[in-house]
């Protein structure tokens, strides 16, 4: 064995068994592939990540706590079945999914205690891993050592979530991959992380594209309480009772899609408990009481 077919082998087994998958939060209720609703805010996201991941910049996503950007971001990636697959995926054994080859994205969590290194192996431990299993997906007969090496062209966007806990060294790290790899990088983060990043140029000068995402609107949450919850027939325009609860409901939650599904599951507990067949405006206030509901 030459001392490159060496190299290979070493750098195949420690992407592949070596090293630990990074931890993958796991999903909540609310972020379940069957339960997701295409909106016009998902819509326009899916549009800027197409931008980012077509112009390969950097791009940022900024909006408020709740109002859906992690639930967007792990249905444009597919990131439900894609992550599965990667994190499962073993030499020899198993192709990438179809949702992987037509996303071609990385959906990644730093933890809240991080540090370059570990975003450094991370990244490249979930890069590789995508590669080879959409590499293995598109040309069967290649195998190990064949395969492509470390962070192959297979993956073309990098979603960042909770990109708020990054330091700038962190920052640095993605930055530093982004450069080697040639990805889209799209962070998200709260309110406000646009003018943190303006602070650090060699960042900041790499930005193409910025992106808000808003609360639902009226109409838009109207859509998404008729199809999430179609049992409480809050569509049903002849009934002037469900009306009231449906404007209850808008009002409370502001368009926060967090904090609908919240205030839905009180919803069906009081209806349940008090064993009620139609939901009121009187309902849904009994289940406001329940919540802790901050500022919106």
């Amino acid at each position: 064995m030459t001392s490159t077919e060496a190299s290979q082998s070493d750098t195949h087994a420690e992407a592949d068994g070596d090293r630990p998958a990074p931890p993958e939060p796991s999903a909540t209720p609310t972020e379940t592939a069957s339960e997701f609703v295409v909106t016009k805010q998902h819509r326009r996201f899916a549009e800027f990540c197409d931008a980012v991941r077509r112009d390969r910049y950097i791009g940022l996503c900024h909006g408020a706590p709740g109002v859906g950007k992690t639930l967007s971001a792990r249905h444009y990636s597919a990131w439900d079945t894609v992550g599965a697959a990667v994190r499962s995926y073993r030499l020899y054994e198993g192709v990438a999914p179809a949702a992987a080859i037509e996303a071609r994205t990385i959906f990644y969590t730093p933890t809240v205690h991080n540090t370059p290194r570990t975003i450094d192996k991370d990244l490249s431990w979930l890069h590789t891993r995508f590669s080879w299993a959409v590499e293995t997906a598109l040309h069967s007969d290649r195998r190990p050592p064949d395969l492509i090496q470390r962070n192959g062209p297979y993956a073309e966007l990098l979603i960042v979530d909770e990109a708020d806990r990054l330091k700038t060294p962190g920052l640095e790290a993605l930055r530093d991959h982004h450069d080697r790899t040639g990805i889209g990088l799209v962070l998200i983060g709260m309110p406000g992380i646009e003018r943190r990043l303006a602070r650090y140029p060699q960042l900041y000068s790499r930005v193409g594209f910025l992106h808000h995402y808003q609360p639902l609107s009226a109409d838009e949450q109207t859509f998404v309480l008729t199809r999430r919850w179609p049992d409480l027939a809050l569509d049903d325009a002849e009934d002037y009772t469900t009306s009231e609860a449906r404007a209850a409901i808008i009002r409370t939650t502001g368009g926060n899609l967090r904090l609908t599904t919240r205030l839905m599951a009180q919803v069906h507990r009081i209806m349940e408990i008090n064993q009620l067949g139609t939901v009121t405006a009187e309902v849904v206030d009994t289940a406001r009481e329940s919540l802790v509901i901050g500022v919106l």
